[in-house]
Parts: C-alpha cells; structure tokens; sequence
C-alpha cells in the first residue's frame, strides 16, 4: 500500500507509516505543498495508486460520486492533538490494513473504524 497525507494532516504521520514500512508522501513533498488542490492531490493519488488520507470531506464526496480517489481513509475526529492522532492510527493499524484488503472507504472516528464500501 502506497499513502498520500493531506495538507491539514501531520507530516509526523508520513513518518509513522514510514516507520512501517510503507511508501507515504504528504502534499508538502509535492512542487505546490500546501497549495496542492484536491484535483492535484487525485490525480497523483491515481497514478502511483495511493490511499488518500484526509479530512476534507470533498474527498469523501469525490470518492462516492466518481470513485477519487480509489481508495479513502477519511479522519472524522475534529480537532484533535497530534500525539492523540497518532495514537488513533497506532491502535488501530493492523485493523486499517487488513479491512483496506476488502474496502476502499475507511472512516477512522476518535472512538472507531468504520468501513463504509466494500469492494
């Protein structure tokens, strides 16, 4: 699995999946950074197949109404601290992983996992 980390997301969270083992750049490692529109941001989470990680609900949207991004872990947690981010995805890790086998639409809560499309 390749990862794609929105602008309003942590670079730290590029790190952690680094951490393990993943290939994973955050729209900062791209030429417009923060600036990279979401059609940008679809486009190369197209071509080199990412799973886009986002809390933009345009993304959500997008993915419902013509499958773009193709794969979507969408963060519906509101304003959270970063340390409490990263604790979400580290408790929940092996769950994401494998449910991303069989979904293309994960939704990570402050409290849960949700899978919303199966493929």
């Amino acid at each position: 699995m390749k990862f794609l980390v929105d602008a309003q997301l942590p670079y730290r969270l590029v790190k952690f999946l680094k951490a393990k083992g993943y290939d994973a750049i955050h729209t900062d490692d791209m030429p417009d950074k923060e600036r990279t529109s979401d059609s940008e941001i679809r486009t190369r989470a197209k071509a080199d197949q990412r799973i886009v990680i986002s809390k933009d609900k345009d993304f959500y949207d997008s993915h419902l109404l013509k499958k773009e991004p193709a794969q979507l872990l969408i963060l519906t947690t509101g304003n959270i601290v970063n340390h409490h981010l990263l604790a979400l995805f580290e408790g929940n890790w092996g769950e994401i992983e494998d449910m991303f086998q069989s979904c293309d639409l994960l939704e990570l809560t402050n409290t849960q996992l949700i899978a919303h499309n199966i493929t």
